[in-house]
């Protein structure tokens, strides 16, 4: 039988565990999944109808609607670390995760009575600063809950649930609309309703138990020896961050990410290319998000078994097949169709893989901090790809934009694969 290792840094030798333990899913993370599905039905149903409502409605310009999209994309990124940080240090991973939830749910009420740009920025820049504070800490006690073997499958649960929500969002806010038209504060009272459930199953649902002193009851997740395997409480340090393999897997983010630019743009493509009606622009999310939910949990264990990083790799190469789907002069529905399929192949490949990746190679003192470093990367990169991306828009034409990029893209997988290469030595212990 094969097994991995335990370094004193936390986390395993190999990417994959191999053994015969069957797949055990945590309460925990099933309770995580509802509270998000719930949450993202709440979000979801907002950003679909947020373009419509900010342009339309309330007559803003498109230079203030790029500068709020901008907020909404990346401002998530400069509390991620700083709510890793407390998170771990506190060890209270859900106590923070409840301020960021908190945070978000209180928006949707500011929504209904915001009516001016401030305002809306406003609102804007604290739901993402609620989602930024929440992630890694929900992201560290599904690291926690779930059996070292089968994490990436484990993530692949907790975002099939999360994406049911991010596909039943849009769809609730779509009805709303075609049965009230302008019923944008219809949409918002939803997204409250959906909002407080969601918040409310946080705090009854999930436990607030401590991780670092549970660590090693929940299935060696540390290395015997440490203070986790001896019930002590482990002290939170800097230096646990800074670990070959973590800095590997941030370098190939950061790669990725800048190389990632948003899935509006490719819709904005699609729609132009094949002239379908602008009112069923937001289906095209749905599209990608049930691709998301049929295959997050099959390549969560795809990940397990052939290995994180290699899913992760695979994962942006459908991406570059988008690309070059979106690029090709060809119109149809079929078209349309594989181009959203391969977005959430892209989705599903890498979304948990890269979380659960992060947390295996940050111990459990550390662990939050750790996701929050590779999402921060993650969420800074696409930022500064999708405004360069707008730039080489108006510059080159959407067709030689999305060109560029790919051709950057399929450079970058077969340099990513060279980076990651030391991560996956396994050890064959019999």
């Amino acid at each position: 039988m094969y097994l991995s290792f335990s370094d004193r840094r936390g986390g395993t030798a190999d990417e994959t565990v191999r053994s015969g333990t069957p797949f055990r899913l945590s309460p925990v993370i099933v309770s995580l999944g509802i509270v998000s599905m719930f949450t993202d039905i709440s979000s979801e149903s907002v950003a679909a109808v947020l373009p419509l409502y900010i342009t339309g409605a309330l007559g803003l310009s498109m230079v203030a609607y790029g500068f709020l999209d901008g907020i909404y994309q990346g401002v998530s990124a400069v509390v991620r670390i700083g709510a890793g940080w407390a998170a771990d240090t506190s060890d209270r991973h859900k106590s923070v995760a409840v301020l960021g939830y908190g945070l978000s749910m209180v928006t949707r009420a500011g929504l209904l009575v915001a009516t001016g740009f401030g305002a809306i920025t406003a609102i804007i820049a604290t739901d993402r600063i609620g989602k930024g504070i929440r992630t890694a800490p929900r992201d560290a006690m599904i690291t926690g809950a779930a059996q070292p073997e089968h994490l990436a499958r484990s993530f692949g649960v907790h975002r099939m649930l999360d994406t049911v929500g991010a596909t039943v969002g849009p769809l609730l806010a779509f009805l709303v609309l075609l049965i009230i038209p302008n019923g944008y504060h219809t949409v918002f009272v939803v997204s409250l309703a959906c909002g407080v459930i969601g918040f409310a199953v946080l705090g009854i649902m999930v436990p607030g138990r401590k991780h670092r002193t549970t660590a090693a009851a929940g299935g060696a997740r540390e290395a015997p020896g440490t203070l986790a395997s001896t019930g002590r409480r482990a002290p939170f340090a800097w230096r646990d961050l800074n670990n070959p393999r973590l800095r590997r897997l941030l370098v190939v983010a950061a790669i990725f990410g800048l190389l990632t630019v948003g899935d509006g743009f490719i819709y904005l493509v699609l729609q132009s290319r094949a002239q379908f009606a602008t009112q069923w622009f937001p289906l095209l999310y749905v599209g990608t998000n049930i691709a998301y939910l049929a295959l997050a949990i099959p390549l969560g264990r795809l990940a397990d078994r052939w290995g994180r990083t290699r899913v992760f790799i695979a994962g942006h190469c459908a991406l570059l097949a988008a690309y070059v789907c979106a690029a090709l002069p060809t119109t149809g529905a079929a078209a349309t169709l594989t181009c959203l399929l391969l977005l959430g192949v892209f989705y599903a490949a890498t979304d948990g893989v890269l979380a659960a990746l992060a947390g295996q190679f940050s111990t459990a003192a550390s662990r939050a901090s750790g996701i929050a470093a590779a999402q921060t990367v993650v969420a800074v990169a696409r930022l500064v790809a999708s405004t360069g991306f707008g730039l080489l828009w108006f510059t080159l034409g959407r067709g030689n934009a999305i060109l560029l990029v790919a051709v950057a893209l399929a450079v970058a997988i077969p340099a990513a694969s060279v980076i990651v290469r030391g991560m996956r030595t396994a050890v064959n212990a019999a």
